[in-house]
């Protein structure tokens, strides 16, 4: 499987509360409207917490000092899924909502989007 990992900074003239409760409560939704047009398998939303406890892990680690808000994974079965899947048009309109609603709450100059394909080492949860 493939997966875009988009890890998020919210928009500095957006609150905590409302970046958060956006993200799940109107983008979530829009992302899912599109999953069959964009031949996505699955869409989970990471939202960060407990930052006194984020920092003093950060402030082990040699010169890192900012956190993202969060973080995005979206799955596909195949690249070809990701980069040609589905119809041409809804895939278009699919990625036009997006952005123009990421640009609602998401700082692009300071978030970032990359492409991974997992390697599980361990997963006591199953």
């Amino acid at each position: 499987m493939i997966k875009l990992v988009y890890v998020v900074r919210k928009r500095k003239d957006v609150s905590e509360k409302d970046f958060h409760e956006y993200w799940l409560k109107q983008h979530g939704p829009l992302v899912r409207g599109f999953a069959q047009a964009m031949r996505a398998r699955k869409y989970v939303q990471s939202h960060t917490v407990f930052e006194d406890a984020g920092k003093q892990i950060r402030d082990t680690r040699p010169k890192m000092t900012e956190t993202y808000d969060g973080i995005t994974e979206v799955w596909w079965d195949t690249l070809e899924d990701f980069s040609s899947g589905g119809d041409p048009k809804e895939r278009a309109e699919a990625a036009r909502a997006l952005l123009e609603d990421e640009s609602k709450f998401v700082d692009f100059e300071r978030s970032s989007i990359f492409l991974t394909e997992e390697h599980e080492i361990f997963d006591y949860t199953k």
